[in-house]
């Protein structure tokens, strides 16, 4: 699936033109109460960015993954939180096109590409975060059915989710199920126990969720029996360069609101952009920012072509990540004291941009996964 160039480049002006006029004026005020966007997520629908990778066959606009990651960078250069409440939906979303039965993708897909139905991850637990070996969540046959008991943690988009894609061990090991709730604290065994604080990532919530004897029909198991790490795993690579083509967006933002604040300040009679340090930072943020941006586009291509890509997704994430954060941090420096205030939303990127040295997967565990599939690439070579 490869969308014409045109109509990619269209896709990503609407949303690039829709965020300047409709998020970037309110995105301080609504991040600051911590207030959850509606009439943004009513708009985000209306654009059809529920369902932006979902064919068209079941419902969806059918684009690509350079598509969605130009859409992501445009929407976190407005307000990143925008772009995780498309994210864990759009894991859910592939997850069920991947490995779901035809009656799955019936049943779930049309209402996840209208976002009708909203989708969530669910694959941490308090005691199993980059080790998934120690998920405990337990799914228990109760004839035909199961019963799920357990705790879930960094739920983004759990209370408001109606589907949920959970890990959960088995007999046979860990499964992936699609659980199905209606939007709110609770139903049934399933409890939003606790809403987490955050730094930054504010408007949309990230939660610990409890199951307690929680059933699941027959037709909740997603994939084969015991296979649901790895099912889930393979569209990390989707999350990472998800966060890659977010950390692309803050990072952008941060440099054009340093390179324009830098020609408007004056001091000692000129303005800053004339100072040679300023000079060698500003350099310095846009060569990191392009080269982000081509890792991050780099790894798209070659998921978008079918190719293994866990090293490049790897790359992208670490690099653009450590990009966003360090350019978030220059963008202050440059600013002065007014970049440490709320009045500009300078503070905000530098708030934001941790989240994606951490969310999905660490960079210290990104530097494991590109320095394994590294050398079992030159292994294969060698055989």
């Amino acid at each position: 699936m490869v969308t014409d160039p045109e109509i990619r480049e269209e896709m990503i002006a609407t949303v690039r033109r829709w965020v300047a006029r409709d998020v970037i004026p309110v995105a301080s005020e609504l991040e600051h109460a911590d207030a959850y966007p509606d009439a943004m997520v009513e708009q985000m629908k209306a654009l059809g960015l529920f369902g932006i990778t979902i064919p068209e066959e079941h419902g969806g606009l059918g684009l690509d993954l350079l598509t969605y990651i130009g859409v992501i960078e445009e929407l976190s250069y407005g307000w990143m939180s925008l772009s995780g409440i498309v994210n864990t939906h759009t894991m859910c979303a592939t997850n069920i096109l991947r490995f779901g039965t035809e009656a799955q993708k019936r049943r779930w897909l049309p209402r996840l590409a209208t976002g009708e139905q909203r989708g969530a991850l669910s694959l941490s637990e308090p005691d199993a975060g980059t080790d998934t070996r120690n998920i405990s969540c337990r799914a228990a046959r109760d004839g035909d059915a199961w019963v799920v008991n357990g705790t879930k943690t960094w739920v983004t988009n759990g209370e408001r989710a109606s589907l949920v894609l959970l890990a959960a061990r088995t007999d046979e090991g860990v499964s992936a199920f699609v659980v199905e709730k209606e939007p709110g604290p609770r139903t049934g065994g399933c409890t939003v126990s606790k809403n987490i604080p955050k730094l930054g990532y504010k408007g949309l919530e990230t939660v610990e969720m409890a199951y307690a004897d929680h059933p699941l029909p027959a037709d909740a198991l997603l994939g084969e029996l015991g296979r649901g790490l790895p099912q889930i795993l393979s569209v990390m690579e989707l999350g990472r360069i998800n966060i890659a083509a977010r950390a692309v967006g803050v990072a952008r933002a941060a440099f054009d609101h340093a390179l324009a604040y830098a020609q408007q300040r004056v001091t000692m009679g000129t303005p800053i952009a004339e100072h040679q340090a300023i000079q060698g930072k500003l350099a310095d943020m846009a060569t990191k920012l392009e080269a982000a941006r081509l890792l991050t586009r780099s790894a798209a291509e070659r998921s978008q072509a079918g190719l293994r890509c866990d090293v490049e997704a790897g790359m992208a994430k670490l690099f653009a990540s450590e990009t966003a954060f360090e350019l978030a941090t220059e963008s202050m420096r440059i600013h002065g004291g007014v970049g440490y205030t709320t009045e500009l939303p300078i503070e905000r990127y530098f708030r934001d941009a941790p989240l994606m040295l951490i969310g999905e997967g660490t960079n210290e565990i990104q530097r494991i996964v590109i320095a394994r599939g590294l050398l079992a690439r030159a292994t294969e070579r060698l055989a």
